[in-house]
C-alpha cells in the first residue's frame, strides 16, 4: 500500500476513491472502503489530517491516531491512501477544483462516500455534484447508530463493549511507553506507562481487561488515588510478559471494564485487589 501526502506521488490508475475523515475507521467507514474495494478499480482512500473540526477551532477527541487510521484503512481494503492536509485554504477551495486536483488527478473514476459527505467552499460539494462532473458515484448508507460521536460517548461512560460493537473491533489505546513511577514492580505487577497524544479519546477512569502484544492485560486508567496522584496515568500490566517496552509504540485493546479506581485501607489490600484484577483479565473474553 502506498501512503502519501503528495498527490503527484500516486500513479495515475483507474481508481474507486473512498473519501472521508474516517476517524476510528468504524463499521460505517469500513463499509465505504469495502464498497470501493468491490468495484474492480484500485481501491483508494482519501482522508484528511488534521480533523476538519479542529481547523474550525473545535476540540475533537480523536478515536484513533493517524498512524492507526492508515493501518485500519489498509485492513479494510484500501490499496493506496492519500492524506490531504486540511487547512483554511483547502476549506475555501471550490469543490470543482478539489475534484480536479485530488480526485481526477490520480485517476478517480468512481467516488464512494457516506450520504452526509460534504466538501469544498461552503460545503457545497457532495456526491451529486461529483456525478455532474462525470464521476461514477456510490452512496453507502449509514450503518444505523454508528458514528465517531457515539464511540466517544461510550468511552466517556467506560463502556468499551459498546464501543467495540460500533467499531467492529475492540477499542485501542495507542501510545508510546515512557518512564513512570515504577511502583507496579515493587507491588509484584510491573506496568508500562503509556503516553497518549493529548487529542486522543480516553475511556472513563477505571480498571480494564484487555490485551497487548498477544498477552492478556490488566489496565489502570486514572490518577492512582491510593497514592494521592493527580495526573492521569495509563498503566497496562501484561500478563506473563517479560521484556523492555520503554520507547516502544504499544497498542492495547480494551475488552471489559472491571471496576472503578479506589483508595485501599492498606497496600496489602491493594496488592490483593490487583491479583483479583489480573485473574479477571485472564478470564475476560474479547468482544466480538
Amino acid at each position: 500500500m502506498t501512503v502519501t501526502r503528495d498527490v503527484t506521488a500516486l500513479e495515475w490508475q483507474p481508481r474507486a476513491i473512498a473519501i472521508g475523515t474516517f476517524d476510528g475507521v468504524h463499521r460505517g467507514h469500513q463499509a465505504v472502503v469495502a464498497a470501493a474495494a468491490a468495484s474492480g478499480l484500485v481501491a483508494t482512500a482519501v482522508t484528511f489530517d488534521p480533523h476538519p473540526r479542529v481547523v474550525l477551532g473545535n476540540r475533537v477527541e480523536l478515536v484513533t491516531t493517524l498512524e492507526r487510521r492508515l493501518e485500519l484503512l489498509s485492513r479494510a481494503g484500501a490499496e493506496d491512501v492519500l492524506v490531504v492536509e486540511f487547512t483554511p485554504e483547502l476549506m475555501r477551495l471550490e469543490p470543482e477544483e478539489f475534484a480536479e486536483r485530488y480526485l481526477r488527478a490520480i485517476g478517480g473514476e468512481a467516488v464512494v462516500a457516506g450520504e452526509d459527505f460534504r466538501f469544498g467552499s461552503r460545503r457545497r460539494g457532495d456526491l451529486a455534484l461529483l456525478e455532474r462532473l462525470g464521476f461514477g458515484v456510490l452512496e453507502v448508507p449509514e450503518v444505523a447508530d454508528v458514528s465517531s460521536s457515539a464511540i466517544r460517548a461510550a468511552l466517556a461512560e467506560g463502556d468499551v463493549v459498546a464501543a467495540a460493537a460500533l467499531l467492529g473491533r475492540p477499542y485501542e489505546l495507542d501510545g508510546t511507553v515512557v518512564t513512570g513511577d515504577q511502583r507496579g514492580g515493587t507491588l509484584g505487577y510491573p506496568t508500562a506507562n503509556l503516553a497518549l497524544d493529548a487529542e486522543l479519546a480516553c475511556p472513563r477512569h477505571g480498571i480494564y481487561a484487555g490485551e497487548a502484544l498477544d498477552h492478556r492485560a490488566a489496565v489502570s486508567i486514572g490518577t492512582n488515588p491510593h497514592y494521592g496522584g493527580t495526573e492521569r496515568r495509563i498503566e497496562p500490566h501484561l500478563l506473563d510478559f517479560e521484556g523492555d517496552l520503554y520507547g516502544r509504540r504499544l497498542v492495547v485493546e480494551l475488552w471489559e471494564r472491571l471496576r472503578d479506581e479506589a483508595v485501599f485501607d492498606s497496600e496489602q489490600d491493594l496488592i490483593e485487589q490487583i491479583g483479583r484484577d489480573v485473574e479477571q483479565a485472564r478470564a475476560a473474553a474479547r468482544p466480538a
